[in-house]
């Protein structure tokens, strides 16, 4: 089977790295940009709304283009390189996939319109404190009195909350089930506290004391499935955009290792060394397979491979970050602890995809609990 790109593919990823490789040349650009307030570049976040890239996943007539998971996870995996602070991941992919999903066609034109055009910055709020990434809320209360719905209760983390044009809350419905609203954050009844993350990034604490919700979709409707499927879509993007991070730690390493000189000559000459580096190699390689496979089974659609298959990529992308992260700092001595430099910077950053939407132990945890359902196979037979 052909897994390499085809031109346009190429094209757009070499034009995603053009852009995000010259933004973040180096390491002190992208820390002056999580540095302040919001915590990326809102001139780039313009110019990947100019290249198309803000509306890649989205319908033609929502204001997108129609793109695949192939395309999306090639500018994840960009994004990823560098480190890239801009909300691609939890803004585009999460938040207006959920739009994308779930919303009337009213509504996608004009949400979806706004974010591709790079005019708004939107903000899944589903989280809560105490929860385990599951697709359902239950601290968030819906509660409908007529046409009229208000939202009561706490969201923790919203990432990049504090800066979110618009908000896209999950609530527990009135007569059970979870249903999706759109909240406008400066209204009355929602207070936003905003912080940074260890990894450079921005998230909020969301509190909601009788804010005015707006159904997102049908009013009233069960939304888990939704929920469940555009999580499933998120996770594998995010394995993706962790693959790119890997891949640079791991270059970053070798060549730490070819460079470097103890006791007068490289460590590269050590055979130990070299030995840790091809395992971080295969552990990269394997969570690549894993990621690129379940990418493509994302294209094809199926609710519960969908799921089978972002359980089984994140768990091998969390096990591969690790690796290479505590590697890779491991490697580089004492200068990969320091915050100037980069590397523990890459570690950070996958540590921070792997808790974004569930956690190594997680999905192996969901897939044990599911063996029970494959055949008995004799291996003997």
């Amino acid at each position: 089977m052909d897994f390499t790109y085809d031109d346009e593919q190429q094209a757009l990823r070499e034009a995603v790295r053009g852009l995000v490789g010259k933004a973040y040349s180096d390491f002190e650009s992208r820390r002056q940009a999580v540095k302040e307030d919001p915590g990326f570049d809102e001139k780039l976040w313009a110019r990947l709304a100019e290249m198309g890239i803000l509306g890649l996943p989205f319908r033609e007539e929502d204001g997108g283009s129609g793109a695949g998971p192939v395309e999306v996870a090639i500018v994840a995996e960009e994004m990823g390189r560098v480190l890239a602070p801009e909300p691609f991941l939890t803004s585009v992919v999460l938040a207006g996939g959920i739009v994308s999903a779930g919303a009337s066609p009213e509504q996608r034109a004009e949400i979806l319109g706004a974010l591709s055009g790079g005019e708004s910055v939107l903000a899944f709020a589903h989280a809560e404190p105490g929860t385990r990434w599951v697709a359902t809320a239950e601290g968030v209360t819906a509660t409908q009195d007529g046409d009229t719905w208000t939202l009561s209760g706490v969201k923790e983390p919203v990432p990049h909350g504090a800066r979110a044009d618009q908000l896209v809350v999950s609530a527990k419905l009135p007569e059970g089930g979870t249903g999706l609203f759109l909240v406008d954050p400066s209204a009355a009844g929602t207070e936003r506290t905003g912080y940074a993350t260890h990894d450079g990034g921005r998230a909020a604490r969301v509190a909601f004391d009788g804010a005015a919700g707006v159904p997102l979709g049908e009013a009233g409707a069960d939304r888990t499935p939704t929920i469940a499927a555009v999580l499933d879509i998120a996770r594998v993007m995010a394995c993706n955009e962790a693959i790119g991070a890997m891949e640079v730690a791991l270059r970053a390493t070798t060549e730490y290792l070819k460079n470097r000189k103890q006791f007068g000559v490289p460590l590269n000459t050590f055979q130990a060394l070299n030995f840790r580096a091809a395992d971080m190699y295969v552990s990269l390689e394997l969570a690549k397979s894993l990621t690129t496979w379940a990418t493509m089974v994302i294209a094809g659609g199926q609710p519960d491979e969908m799921a089978d298959a972002a359980r089984r990529a994140a768990l091998g992308v969390s096990r591969a970050g690790r690796h290479l992260g505590q590697e890779a700092i491991q490697l580089h001595g004492g200068i990969g602890m320091t915050a100037e430099y980069s590397i523990g910077s890459y570690t950070s950053h996958l540590t921070a995809l792997d808790h974004l939407l569930g956690d190594g132990n997680f999905h192996l945890s969901t897939l044990v609990a599911g063996i029970g359902e494959y055949d008995e196979v004799d291996p003997l037979d």
